[in-house]
């Protein structure tokens, strides 16, 4: 399996991001009732925001991944935790499928994983996924990360973890 990341184009991407993010799967995305034209907005906003780029994940050519980095000193978690230098936010999401693969939700985890690290100026990935969410509580764990607490955001309460380069590595058994 190959696994590549491009920018999201909110425009040309939205279609196909719609039918990711309002399936019910996806109800920890919390958009199930987003229209096209509320997809083409938040990602609009999101690609002019200084510190929040959004991705696509192609496995083997294929749009596969939604992947989110975020500065967290500036979004999503400010005042809810202090932020280190090299501290990168991250959400993805894996498309829908009729044909799921087993093992496959955690390859792709460990390809964001992999993507967020080759930035040498990661230090470490923040994740603040649902509480009740227990499924990626468990793919998060399988690749280093370490839960620190429960916090309030406004939104939904979440299980604030972290993982650095040197957890990855050892949760992954390879040099990311």
């Amino acid at each position: 399996m190959t696994v590549r990341f491009r920018p999201l184009d909110p425009v040309k991407d939205a279609e196909l991001l719609h039918g990711w993010v309002t399936h019910p799967k996806a109800a920890f995305w919390m958009m199930q009732d987003a229209s096209v034209e509320d997809v083409v907005r938040e990602y609009t906003a999101f690609a002019a925001h200084p510190h929040h780029e959004a991705f696509i994940g192609l496995v083997d050519e294929v749009p596969a991944i939604l992947m989110e980095r975020y500065d967290p000193a500036h979004l999503e978690l400010v005042g809810l935790y202090d932020p280190r230098p090299g501290d990168v936010g991250m959400h993805f999401l894996v498309a829908p499928t009729d044909t799921p693969v087993h093992g496959f939700t955690r390859q792709v985890i460990t390809a964001v994983m992999t993507e967020l690290f080759a930035d040498p100026a990661t230090a470490r990935v923040v994740v603040e996924p649902d509480v009740s969410n227990k499924a990626v509580h468990a793919l998060n764990e399988a690749v280093g990360f370490v839960p620190e607490r429960e916090i309030q955001k406004p939104e939904k309460k979440a299980l604030l973890s972290f993982c650095t380069r040197e957890q990855f590595e050892a949760a992954v058994g390879v040099a990311a």
